[in-house]
């Protein structure tokens, strides 16, 4: 969708994935190597009970559930920001994530505009693990 056909307060919601353990250790191990995602005893007797998803991972898999849902299609120039990032919630093995997107913001630029998108992570029936602020310059 071009910058013009987007309004403040349309909403978007992805379909669902579930994280596999495999995947978890298998990205911790390359990119956030912490006991909690990579160590399953040493996590059994932390107060998580259990491997978790790295916060990383899971800004990973919300980002390819949004970007999946082509909604910028070839209008979107480029990302300009990640405006924050807060965690909630831990994902576990088995959790099924969905997301909820809402356009917040949008800028006039010289020849483009600019939109602010709130992307909101759910897992299971509806508890919140991930919000974050995602900025895009897109064709008018």
């Amino acid at each position: 969708m071009k910058f013009d056909d987007l309004s403040i307060g349309q909403m978007f919601e992805t379909k669902s994935y579930k994280m596999k353990k495999e995947e978890i250790i298998a990205f911790a191990l390359n990119y956030d190597p912490q006991y909690m995602h990579i160590n399953e005893k040493k996590t059994k007797q932390s107060r998580f009970k259990g491997i978790i998803a790295s916060g990383l991972h899971t800004l990973n898999i919300s980002f390819k559930l949004w970007t999946e849902m082509d909604v910028l299609g070839d209008d979107v120039i480029a990302g300009t920001g990640l405006n924050y990032l807060k965690l909630t919630k831990p994902v576990y093995p088995d959790d099924v994530l969905y997301v909820k997107s809402t356009i917040i913001g949008k800028k006039e630029k010289k020849k483009a505009g600019e939109i602010t998108i709130l992307l909101s992570t759910f897992k299971n029936e509806g508890e919140q693990v991930l919000e974050t602020e995602l900025s895009a310059l897109l064709s008018k």
